[in-house]
């Protein structure tokens, strides 16, 4: 039984709440996996019966539109949780889940989850104030999505990429997305993609290494992400 008193989930989550038996009762009904890069944790449509806590590894949150393309619509990293809106709503999942590396992932079933919810205020406002903030960062996408050139929302991506996730020593991104996860973050035909990319390799903004992107100058990409 691995220890979540000292997991990283619990240290930033809603589950920082749950007091010691709790967790050890938690513990006890948790099953952990290792998602390999490519595997979903769960499809778009499918009944999710608890939510998953991200110990180590990044994942895209996505949706297929109705002509087949992905929108990725969020990435979520260490210490979040997965499917607690869809665990409240009882409705099934409304995105998919996909490994961008190889993950640690563990599962806490929807019972032991409404238990802590009936016993636990705080727990119960944390994944509310956590819905919430969900609900927010979806409207900030919608109105980016509507108001800024393909342009500036993949130097933001670029940045994003970079300031949330960190660099390799080469200087290059560490979360590596193919160039058609790219486009299905900033909302673009992959072509579209490559092309920008292509731009700003030439104009000295990044530079390309492979299929590897390193930024070369954060200021000319800030000014150019307003």
């Amino acid at each position: 039984m691995s220890n979540c008193d000292q997991c990283i989930v619990r240290k930033v989550s809603a589950l920082k709440a749950l007091n010691k038996e709790q967790l050890v009762k938690m513990a006890n009904c948790k099953t952990s996996y290792t998602i390999k890069k490519g595997e979903p944790i769960f499809q778009e449509g499918e009944t999710l019966n608890g939510v998953f806590c991200i110990k180590d590894g990044v994942c895209k949150l996505s949706k297929l539109s109705s002509n087949g393309k992905e929108q990725i619509l969020k990435l979520v990293k260490p210490g979040e949780l997965l499917g607690q809106r869809s665990m409240i709503s009882e409705e099934s999942a409304n995105l998919s889940a996909v490994a961008l590396e190889d993950m640690q992932v563990c599962f806490v079933p929807r019972n032991e989850i409404i238990g802590f919810f009936n016993e636990n205020n705080q727990f119960s406002m944390n994944i509310m104030q956590s819905i919430c903030g969900d609900l927010k960062d979806a409207d900030d996408h919608m109105v980016n999505m509507a108001q800024k050139t393909v342009k500036q929302r993949l130097a933001e991506t670029l940045l994003y990429l970079e300031e949330t996730f960190g660099t390799n020593d080469d200087k290059t991104l560490k979360i590596q997305l193919s160039r058609e996860e790219l486009a299905g973050m900033i909302g673009t035909a992959t072509e579209s993609c490559i092309r920008l990319l292509s731009e700003l390799n030439k104009n000295q903004y990044i530079e390309i290494i492979g299929k590897k992107i390193a930024i070369k100058d954060k200021s000319k990409l800030k000014r150019l992400a307003e």
